[in-house]
């Protein structure tokens, strides 16, 4: 699947994308987001979107959830993938001293825009080892088909 530059960690955007969170950690936010990625950094699950020729896939990487608290819904062409993060380690222990804090807490939801071509009434869902796997059917008229030279 396609990878975000964003998140590679040796590229030069990558890089300025760290030091960026890493600047708002240090010095705090102003209370309004310096871009759409500091809104809930690191809580929604990166995704990775692919297709098949007959089907969509999309794999979202959420480790650490209960698969019973993942709402995954489509609707007019949009898949939303919604959960909740619970902190990973004790915040009311006044002795704990945090030195890094990489991963998200709380709820997030992902919104994907679909192709026209997706059949809604096929639609798969699977959560295991931190992966949401959903495959999603392609229509039949959008699959490939062979046509006889005569």
């Amino acid at each position: 699947m396609y990878e975000s530059i964003l998140n590679h960690p040796y590229s030069l955007f990558g890089q300025f994308e760290r030091l960026r969170r890493e600047l708002d950690d240090v010095f705090g936010a102003s209370g309004l987001p310096s871009s759409i990625r500091s809104v809930a950094a690191g809580t929604a699950p990166a995704i990775n979107i692919g297709r098949t020729a007959g089907s969509v896939e999309i794999y979202a990487f959420a480790p650490g959830l209960d698969a019973s608290k993942i709402e995954v819904t489509l609707d007019r062409g949009v898949l939303r993938i919604s959960g909740e993060r619970a902190p990973s380690i004790p915040t009311d222990d006044p002795k704990l001293q945090v030195y890094a804090r990489e991963r998200g807490t709380g709820g997030f939801t992902r919104a994907i825009s679909l192709p026209d071509d997706v059949d809604a009434a096929h639609v798969n869902a699977r959560y295991r080892d931190g992966v949401l796997q959903v495959s999603i059917a392609r229509r039949e008229s959008a699959q490939p088909q062979r046509i006889t030279v005569q």
